[in-house]
């Protein structure tokens, strides 16, 4: 299924072409020492456009071949984010087998359960079971030497690279009602087809309340496939994906002007409360003003910003998280994949910690207003 539609084209356009011409000033600006700008400061920035080139030209990409490749892709970059994880540390022979299990089954089939919608296995299977398995399965081995540090290294990281970045595509999953249409389709106890008013409120509530004679839709729940808004969720992955990466950039502008307070100067020198609160602000204006590529449609753009502002602060957290895991094993970068950025787990550990609480706010958002119903 393509996932663009005109206003996905729109908003994917507008950014490739944004990121042209900062490519052009960027290059401009390096031509001419006597600006005054601060080289490293203008390397630094253009080594961030050029992995957004790749970054957003990959994530384009995949929504033009459909929902599936998307979730593939997603499903490669944690399998490679993990694989630099775990490469940072030596392990023991007694580990090898349980990583088989954790890059060839649970990475894989985290996955699945994200393409197949399966809500409940993608939420428990691996902060449940593939926890349990992973200490039980180690102390199988009879290596008890460094057990705890070697259980923990594991599962932290099938916990961010996998678990928690999954819940990125699995934003194409959540039913996003259509915004243009007057009526929405639910089903009603029986399984019949009911047509029902879209309210701004509560829509299931809505019609009950106002409506005497409409069906009973007592557990009625919205049909996910065929009736969802599909470019809805491409630009809802997509708006998520941008304002993670705008607020690392605005976090890093910002913490270059004026006084710097740096948050902790052992971890990283560049994180300041000056970054993360001008970064923070500057990204919910820019979220308010992108609300309409996000399902908080209308008097609800107020929630666009609150949920940029969101992103912003667990961006920043992933970020300082995964800096503090670097300084305790010595190591600058995860890896050399990017230039200038080190490996795939370097530029994706702000979105690795905002998509799990992005994904369940706009899910609790969505049951709210009564286009999906709670789980279990």
């Amino acid at each position: 299924m393509n996932l663009f539609d005109l206003r996905t084209l729109s908003l994917v356009g507008t950014v490739l072409l944004l990121l042209g011409a900062a490519t052009a000033i960027i290059q401009i600006l390096r031509r001419r020492p006597e600006s005054g700008i601060d080289t490293a400061i203008l390397e630094t920035f253009r080594q961030r456009v050029r992995a957004w080139w790749i970054l957003f030209s990959m994530l384009a990409a995949a929504f033009l071949l459909g929902q599936s490749v998307t979730i593939i892709l997603f499903g490669l970059i944690s399998f490679w984010a993990l694989r630099e994880f775990i490469t940072l540390t030596p392990t023991r022979p007694g580990d090898h087998r349980t990583l088989f299990w954790v890059f060839f089954l649970f990475t894989p089939l985290q996955y699945v359960f994200v393409g197949t919608e399966l809500y409940g296995p993608y939420f428990i299977v691996i902060p449940v079971y593939a926890f349990l398995f992973i200490p039980a399965r180690i102390a199988l081995s009879g290596d008890y030497k460094r057990f705890l540090e070697r259980t923990a290294k594991i599962q932290t990281g099938l916990l961010i690279c996998v678990y928690c970045l999954s819940y990125t595509p699995a934003l194409l999953t959540l039913y996003l009602p259509p915004t243009d249409a007057a009526q929405t389709t639910a089903l009603d106890e029986k399984g019949s087809k009911v047509e029902r008013p879209v309210s701004a409120a509560n829509p299931v509530a809505a019609e009950q309340n106002n409506n005497k004679e409409a069906p009973d839709l007592k557990g009625a729940k919205p049909i996910a496939k065929g009736v969802a808004d599909a470019g809805g969720r491409a630009r809802l992955l997509f708006f998520f994906v941008l304002i993670v990466q705008l607020s690392d950039a605005l976090q890093y502008a910002w913490s270059q002007a004026g006084n710097k307070h740096v948050i902790a100067p052992a971890i990283n020198p560049t994180k300041t409360w000056e970054g993360l609160l001008g970064g923070t602000a500057s990204v919910t204006l820019i979220g308010a003003v992108l609300w309409w590529a996000t399902p908080f449609h209308g008097a609800n753009w107020w929630m666009a910003a609150v949920m940029s502002a969101v992103i912003s602060v667990m961006g920043f957290a992933g970020s300082l998280t995964m800096s503090a895991i670097k300084r305790d094993r010595g190591v600058r970068d995860y890896g050399t994949l990017v230039e200038g950025h080190g490996g795939v787990l370097d530029r994706i550990d702000s979105i690795c910690f905002a998509a799990p609480v992005f994904f369940h706010c706009t899910r609790w958002w969505l049951v709210y207003n009564g286009y999906m119903l709670p789980i279990g």
